[in-house]
C-alpha cells in the first residue's frame, strides 16, 4: 500500500478514533480515596528527624487528582527553616548510621523492601490517585521501585576497598570507600516512588542520610514510603521529607555545607541551576535530566517486534517518561507498513481514569503539560507535518489527550528537537544507516535510544555509534535495577541502579601506613 493510501485511510480512521469509552469510575475513585485516607501509610505532613510536622507557618498546598481535578488532601508548604532542620536531623543521624556495619544497614533496607511489597496495592493506588497513571502501571512502578531497595540491601555488603602493592617495603597502602555524608534528593512527579528508591536505596546502603524533596504534584507516595521506612526501623533522621516552596528548599540544600551531595531527576534547565548552585560548597552532583530518545526502525526489522517495542517505549505513562521514544525514525522501505501497523496498535489504546478497567492511558499531569503538547503539534503542522491519528484533547476533558501519530516530521520541528513529554509519536523517514545515526545524534540530549533490526552486525555498529547512555535493541522497556541508568551530553551526570550506582554515594580514601619494619 502506498503512503498516500495509508494517510487517506488513517484520516478516515482518525475521525472515529480513539475508539475509547468514557470510563464511569468516579464512584470507584471516591471509594479508593476514602479508604486510603484511613490507611496507616497515608501521611500528609513532612518528616523531620522521625517526627511528622506541619509547615512552621501553617501554610498548605493542595494535592489534586489529575484525572478529575478533585482535591485529594493538603500538604505543608515548607521552605528554608524546615529544610535546614531536616538537614540538621540528617547530619546528626549520619554520625550513628554511617557507623553501622553494612550487614546492619542491609537488614533495615530489607525490612523496608518487605513492607513496601506488603503494601503494594495501597502504594499503587496512591500513585494512580495523585499521578494519574493506570493502576496496573502504578503497581508495576511499585515492583520496580521496591527492586532498588532489595538490590541495594544486598549490595550494601559488597562495598569493597583495595590493597595497593607498595613501592617501599616499610609501608602498606590501602583504599577505603566511605559514605559521602548528607544527601539532598530532588525527585520528579512522573515516577513518585521509583525515583526516590533509586536514590535513597544506594545512599542508605552506603551509610549516607537523606533529605528528600518530592514533587509538590505527587508528594503522597513519598510520604507513604517514608512511613514504611520508619516502620522498618530505619532510625529517625536517616530519611527526611520536605516539600512546598521548591526554590527555597533547593536553595537551602545548595547553601548548606552539611549537604555533601545533590541527586536530581528532572528537567535539564533545573539541573543546570542545581549544578551551578552546588559549586559554592563544591558538592557532588548526580543529574538525570531530559531526553530526546530516538527509536530507529530499519528495513530489516521484525515489524511486529518493532511496533510492540515502539508502542511501549512511546506511550508508557502517556508519554511522560524521560526515556520515552521522542522520535520514531523509520527507514523508507518499511515506513508505510510501519505507519499502518503502528496506527492500528495505537488506536486500541484506551484512555481514561487509571482506576477504570482496561485503561492504558491516563491523563497528563496538568494543564501546562497539555498546552506544551498542543504547541509542539501546532508547530509541526505549520511546517508541513500531518496528523494521521488523534491530534487533539480527548472528549473526557480535563488533561486527557488522544494518543497521536504525526507523519512527515522534519528535524526542524519542535517534535523532533525537544522533548514533548506527552502521547504524541512523530514519524521521521531516513534512507541509510549513516543518516539514521546522524538524525539520532543531532540533539543535546543523550539519555536513551532504541533500534530495531535483525542484522547482528548492525546492532553492534549502531549501538556503539549512538551517543546515549542507554540503548535498547529490539526492546522498548529497558530500565532495570541491575543495570546502570543515566545519560551523557546534557542528559546528565552519573549513574543510578546497579553496582555503579553505589559509587555515586561513596568517597575514596587512600591510606598510607608507614614504619611497618620498625621493631
Amino acid at each position: 500500500m502506498r503512503f498516500q493510501q495509508i494517510t487517506a485511510a488513517s484520516k478516515i480512521l482518525s475521525s472515529h478514533l480513539p475508539r475509547m469509552r468514557r470510563p464511569n469510575a468516579s464512584r470507584q475513585v471516591s471509594s479508593v480515596a476514602s479508604a486510603l485516607k484511613n490507611s496507616p501509610i497515608f501521611r500528609t505532613m513532612g518528616l523531620i528527624g522521625g517526627k511528622w510536622v506541619e509547615a512552621y507557618d501553617h501554610h498548605t498546598l493542595q494535592v489534586n487528582n489529575p484525572a478529575n481535578g478533585e482535591l485529594i488532601t493538603e500538604i505543608p508548604f515548607m521552605g528554608t527553616l524546615e529544610t535546614n532542620d531536616a538537614i540538621s536531623a540528617a547530619s546528626e543521624a549520619f554520625k550513628s548510621w554511617s557507623k553501622l556495619t553494612a550487614a546492619e544497614r542491609s537488614k533495615y533496607l530489607r525490612n523496608w523492601y518487605d513492607l513496601i511489597m506488603a503494601h503494594k496495592e495501597e502504594l499503587g493506588q496512591i500513585i494512580t490517585l495523585e499521578q494519574g497513571k493506570p493502576l496496573k502501571e502504578a503497581l508495576g512502578e511499585v515492583n520496580y521501585g521496591a527492586s532498588f531497595i532489595e538490590f541495594f540491601a544486598e549490595e550494601a555488603k559488597r562495598v569493597y576497598g583495595d590493597i595497593i602493592p607498595t613501592p617501599l617495603g616499610d609501608r602498606r597502602l590501602f583504599v577505603l570507600k566511605q559514605p559521602v555524608g548528607v544527601v539532598g534528593a530532588v525527585t520528579p512527579w512522573n515516577f513518585p516512588l521509583a525515583m526516590i528508591t533509586r536514590k535513597v536505596g544506594p545512599a542508605l546502603a552506603c551509610g549516607c542520610t537523606v533529605v528528600v524533596k518530592p514533587s509538590e504534584l505527587t508528594p503522597l507516595t513519598a510520604l507513604a514510603a517514608a512511613e514504611l521506612a520508619l516502620q522498618a526501623g530505619i532510625p529517625p533522621g536517616v530519611l527526611n521529607v520536605v516539600m512546598g516552596n521548591a526554590p527555597k528548599i533547593g536553595d537551602a540544600l545548595l547553601a548548606s555545607p552539611q549537604v555533601r551531595k545533590i541527586t536530581f531527576t528532572g528537567s535539564t534547565a533545573v539541573g543546570k541551576k542545581l549544578m551551578a548552585g552546588a559549586a559554592d560548597t563544591v558538592k557532588r552532583v548526580s543529574l538525570e535530566l531530559g531526553g530526546n530518545a530516538p527509536c530507529i526502525v530499519f528495513d530489516d526489522a521484525d515489524l511486529d517486534v518493532a511496533v510492540k517495542g515502539a508502542l511501549a517505549a512511546k506511550f508508557r505513562n502517556s508519554g511522560q517518561t524521560c526515556v520515552c521514544a521522542n522520535r520514531i525514525i523509520v527507514q523508507e522501505g518499511i515506513y508505510e507498513k510501519f505507519a499502518e501497523a503502528f496506527s492500528k496498535a495505537v488506536q486500541n489504546l484506551q484512555v481514561g481514569d487509571g482506576f477504570a478497567e482496561g485503561v492504558t492511558q491516563g491523563p497528563l499531569i496538568n494543564e501546562s503539560a497539555v498546552q506544551k503538547v498542543e504547541s509542539f503539534l501546532q508547530d509541526a503542522l505549520s511546517k508541513g507535518a500531518k496528523v494521521i491519528l488523534g491530534g487533539k484533547r480527548h472528549s473526557l476533558g480535563m488533561t486527557f489527550y488522544e494518543p497521536t501519530i504525526v507523519t512527515g516530521v522534519g528535524c526542524d520541528m519542535l517534535l523532533a528537537s525537544e522533548e514533548v513529554f506527552g502521547p504524541v509519536a512523530p514519524l521521521l523517514r531516513f534512507k541509510t544507516e549513516e543518516e539514521a545515526i546522524q538524525i539520532a545524534n543531532n540533539t543535546k540530549a543523550g539519555l536513551a535510544a532504541y533500534l530495531f533490526t535483525k542484522n547482528v552486525q548492525r546492532t553492534w555498529r549502531v549501538s556503539e555509534a549512538l551517543e546515549y547512555g542507554l540503548v535498547g535493541i529490539n526492546e522498548g522497556i529497558i530500565s532495570t535495577e541491575v543495570a546502570p541508568f543515566g545519560g551523557i551530553k546534557q542528559s546528565g551526570l552519573g549513574r543510578e541502579g546497579s553496582k555503579y550506582g553505589l559509587d555515586e554515594y561513596l568517597e575514596v580514601k587512600y591510606v598510607c601506613l608507614g614504619d611497618m619494619n620498625r621493631t
